[in-house]
C-alpha cells in the first residue's frame, strides 16, 4: 500500500470516530463520565460532567465541580475516540451525548469541538446549562447543538440572586436566542421549600417560559434533594439548606399545574 492511501486510510479512520484530521485539538476539564444516563435528554445518554461553574446555587448536589482545575484535561480527541465506541447504541436508542456540569459554557471551544465530533457521527448533542454564559456561546456553538436542557433558578432578579449570587438577565437573553434559533428547550425548575416555591416565582418562570413558544417542548419539575450534602463538607462553602426539607407530593403537583396553566407540558 502507498503511503498516499495508507494516509487516507488514517483519514477516514478519524473521521469515522468523530475526528477531522485538519480540525485542531482542543483539552478541556472533565470531572467524570456517565455512559448510561437516561435522565439528561432523550434515549440513553452519554453525559460528560465538566468542571467549572461561575453560579454559587444553594442547592448544587456537584459542588466538587464548581473549580475547573479540580477536573482531568482531557484532549477532546481522547474524549471523540470514547464516544466513539457508544455510537451505534447510542443511535440505536435514540439517545446521543450531553455535555453537563459544572457549567459547560465555562469552556466553550471545547463543547464545539465535542458536538463537532459527534455531528460527523451523527449521534445527538444536548446541552445542560444554566445559560448564565450566553456571551460564550456564539452562533457556531448553537448550530451544534441540538437540544438544550435550561436551568432557570427562579422568576425574579431578587431570588435569584439568592439561589445563585449572580443576575438572572444573562440566562432569560440567551434563551431568548435560543428560541429566535428554534433550537428544542427542555426547561428545568428545582422546587425549594421556603426558597424556590412561592408561587408567585413559578408565575414568572412559567410566563416567560411560555413566551419563547413552542421551541419550549417540556419543563421538569425537580423536586430539591439533599445527596449531594455530604460533598459539601469537602468545600469550603457554607451549605444554607441542611434544615430544608425535600417538597412534598402536593407542593411537587401545585407547581407542576402553573406551568400546565400556561400550556406547558410539566413532568
Amino acid at each position: 500500500m502507498t503511503e498516499q492511501g495508507t494516509h487516507t486510510d488514517k483519514e477516514k479512520s478519524l473521521v469515522s470516530c468523530g475526528r477531522d484530521p485538519k480540525d485542531a485539538e482542543v483539552s478541556g476539564y472533565v470531572h467524570s463520565v456517565e455512559t448510561g444516563g437516561m435522565a439528561d435528554g432523550p434515549g440513553v445518554r452519554y453525559i460528560v460532567f465538566m468542571s467549572g461553574c461561575p453560579l454559587r446555587c444553594r442547592y448544587c448536589h456537584n459542588p466538587d465541580m464548581l473549580r475547573m482545575k479540580k477536573g482531568a484535561l482531557t484532549p477532546s480527541t481522547q474524549l471523540l475516540d470514547d464516544i466513539s465506541r457508544y455510537a451505534s447504541y447510542l443511535s440505536h436508542s435514540k439517545g446521543g451525548v450531553t455535555l453537563s456540569g459544572g457549567e459547560p459554557l465555562c469552556q466553550p471551544d471545547f463543547v464545539k469541538a465535542i458536538f463537532k465530533g459527534c455531528r460527523k457521527m451523527g449521534i445527538h448533542t444536548t446541552l445542560d446549562t444554566s445559560g448564565y454564559l450566553n456571551k460564550k456561546a456564539d452562533d457556531e456553538l448553537l448550530s451544534l447543538t441540538d437540544l438544550v436542557l435550561l436551568d432557570i433558578k427562579a422568576g425574579s432578579e431578587r431570588i435569584y440572586k439568592q439561589v445563585t449570587g449572580r443576575p438572572l438577565q444573562p440566562t432569560l437573553v440567551f434563551a431568548e436566542r435560543l428560541a429566535a434559533r428554534g433550537i428544542p428547550v427542555w426547561l428545568r425548575y428545582v422546587l425549594v421549600p421556603n426558597l424556590t416555591d412561592d408561587p408567585e416565582e413559578i408565575e414568572y418562570v412559567a410566563s416567560f417560559a411560555a413566551s419563547l413558544g413552542s421551541v419550549v417542548k417540556r419543563v421538569d419539575v425537580l423536586p430539591f434533594h439533599k445527596m449531594g450534602e455530604k460533598k459539601w463538607e469537602h468545600t469550603s462553602l457554607n451549605y444554607k439548606l441542611k434544615d430544608t426539607p425535600s417538597p412534598t407530593h402536593v407542593q411537587i403537583a401545585a407547581a407542576r399545574k402553573i406551568f400546565q396553566k400556561y400550556g406547558l407540558t410539566a413532568y
